[in-house]
């Protein structure tokens, strides 16, 4: 039984490392970019129509924000924003 579980564990132990290795990875593909004034820009899409991404954006900012660059793809909106200095 020891030898059945330990061997579980080992195999559950690797599967967990090569998930987080993914993940990370995933994360680092993209550094934040920022603005000339030293401002964070952020990403958010949304379905092309909705006002979902700009009341995203005002919520992140609470209120005003500048738009970056937005486009259209397959149908959903992306928008690049950084907020307003308060």
């Amino acid at each position: 039984m020891k030898r059945s579980l330990s061997s579980f564990a080992r195999r559950a132990c690797v599967a967990l490392g090569a998930a987080g290795i993914a993940v990370l990875s995933g994360c680092s593909s993209s550094a934040p970019l920022f603005l000339s004034d030293g401002r964070i820009t952020t990403l958010v899409q949304c379905p092309n129509g909705s006002d979902s991404c700009v009341q995203q954006a005002r919520a992140s900012c609470g209120g005003a924000f500048d738009v970056v660059r937005q486009s259209t793809s397959n149908g959903t909106l992306s928008l690049i924003y950084a907020c307003r200095a308060k």
